[in-house]
């Protein structure tokens, strides 16, 4: 009588463990799968955007040490003042070329 049930037992734990690794698949792609990407977005979003201040910082380092050295040797206050003028020039470009929200659209 064992050796009758043997070969329908091992079909039905194999079916079981089929439906059981088909259901975490379809839960893995289904969920886990979209949060890990947002997270990966994420994280990688801020190691961007950290760099960019980074990079943004050591180039007006740069740039006010190659004006101070070369343009105003001795005035360093003008570097600061023409590098300032510049920034906010740039800010009011920018500033006037923005739209109300609901006209982005």
């Amino acid at each position: 009588m064992n050796e009758a049930k043997r070969p329908t037992d091992g079909d039905f734990v194999d079916k079981a463990l089929f439906q059981f690794d088909h259901v975490l698949d379809v839960v893995h792609d289904r969920v886990l799968r979209p949060i890990l990407l947002a997270g990966r977005a994420l994280a990688f979003g801020f190691i961007i955007l950290f760099a960019a201040f980074v990079l943004v910082g050591a180039l007006l380092i740069g740039l006010i040490r190659i004006i101070d050295v070369y343009c105003f040797a001795g005035r360093e206050y003008l570097s600061y003042v023409s590098v300032g003028a510049i920034s906010v020039i740039a800010g009011m470009i920018i500033w006037r070329k923005r739209r109300p929200v609901n006209l982005r659209k």
